[in-house]
């Protein structure tokens, strides 16, 4: 069999090639349609809303006091230690003041010196009454006499009998002047035995309150100045705090004083344990700390069983503005302007709108919308600037707006 020569193979293969490339140039492929990009929207909808505020809080004892002795001596008995509960008017500690005790007894012989004094007036008394009216009825006769037969009594011996009527009367007063001081000098003695009776009993240390003791400063035999003064550096027996009542202490920052009022909400989340606790402001300081900006908030927490304990710290958040049934949409779908908020609206053509809005109170998860929205619009929540007004959207309703919304319920 002959062989064909390369260039008539050439030949018959550009043949049947050149009609496909005429043919492809003659026909062109309809190019694919532009894909309409998704967004990412929630409805505009009537719920709750509020905007909080978290900050870390620290408990304290609801009262917390160093126990101190007033008066001076050795401490002979102490009885309790640290960790101890004790109640209130429960004896701490005794201390042993000789030199009171033989106060105590001078100051009570001294009242029953003053209750012998006034015996001794009161006689006295009496007896110048007797006297005097011994006298008395002795010039009244006299007198009498003289004035039915003039004469019969010389002028005299009326006269004598007058003075001594009248020095009579006033041995009277003398005598119950006396009785009078002696009862003054009594009130005396009896308050300084009340005086020193009471330093007696400062002897003995007792709790003010309920609560537990948390530090202990002396033993048996120390020495325990007076702490009347405050220039006297003087150690306390005791410190003793309650317990089953503790303050959390919240610092507020100067912008969000205006939205805090007694009865405010609070939630509280142990980070000890993480166990969760409500609660409700009960007092503020009304006033801020130089230092730091900030405003002292108190939350008092009832501890029966003492499972807190002061010192312990909690994340707090606290509800600073609340309203009911309003417009809302997620945080996320308001564009922050210079001078005015806006969303982008998908309209009911799928076509994206720039909407202004005025807000109101704005949360975490939800932002209220007080003008520009309608309710069961819908917005876009995240990517706005991947999207331009007028263009067509294929809205699908987000994941993320819908897990929360589960929550809540």
């Amino acid at each position: 069999m002959a062989m064909q020569s390369p260039l008539v193979i050439f030949r018959g293969a550009l043949c049947i090639a050149l009609p496909c490339l005429v043919f492809s140039g003659c026909q062109e492929k309809p190019a694919d349609p532009p894909q309409v990009p998704t967004a990412s929207i929630a409805p505009v909808t009537r719920g709750d809303v509020s905007s909080t505020l978290t900050v870390a809080g620290a408990f304290q004892p609801y009262q917390e006091v160093e126990l101190h002795a007033k008066v001076s001596g050795y401490i002979r008995r102490i009885n309790v230690d640290i960790g101890d509960r004790v109640k209130n008017g429960q004896v701490i500690a005794t201390l042993e003041v000789p030199e009171l005790s033989a106060q105590v007894a001078g100051s009570k012989a001294e009242v029953r010196h003053s209750h012998s004094e006034i015996a001794q007036a009161e006689s006295g008394v009496a007896l110048a009454e007797a006297n005097y009216a011994a006298v008395h009825a002795a010039y009244t006769r006299l007198s009498e006499a003289a004035k039915r037969r003039p004469g019969l009594v010389a002028e005299q011996e009326l006269d004598d009998a007058r003075a001594r009527d009248l020095d009579a009367a006033a041995k009277i007063h003398v005598a119950q002047a006396a009785l009078d001081a002696t009862k003054e000098q009594l009130s005396v003695s009896q308050a300084n035995q009340q005086r020193v009776q009471s330093l007696e009993d400062y002897s003995v240390v007792t709790a003010p309150f309920a609560g537990v003791v948390t530090m202990r400063y002396a033993d048996v035999g120390s020495l325990i100045q007076a702490g009347t003064t405050s220039n006297t550096q003087a150690m306390p027996v005791v410190k003793v705090a309650q317990s089953d009542l503790l303050r959390l202490r919240m610092p507020v920052p100067e912008e969000d004083v205006p939205f805090i009022k007694v009865g405010g909400e609070v939630s509280i989340k142990l980070e000890a344990t993480g166990k969760s606790l409500r609660g409700t402001i009960v007092r503020f300081t009304r006033e801020l700390s130089t230092a730091t900006r900030t405003m002292l908030v108190e939350v008092d927490v009832p501890n029966p069983d003492l499972s807190l304990s002061a010192g312990m710290t909690a994340q707090t958040t606290i509800v600073l503005q609340a309203q009911k049934n309003v417009l809302t949409v997620p945080a996320g779908a308001v564009l922050k302007g210079d001078g005015q908020d806006a969303v982008l609206l998908v309209d009911a053509a799928d076509k994206v709108e720039k909407v202004p809005v005025i807000l109101g109170i704005q949360g975490p998860d939800l932002v209220e919308i007080t003008h520009g929205l309608s309710e069961n619009q819908s917005v876009i929540v995240s990517g706005q600037r991947n999207y331009q007004t007028g263009e067509l959207v294929r809205p699908q309703r987000s994941t993320i707006v819908l897990a929360k919304q589960g929550d809540e319920q």
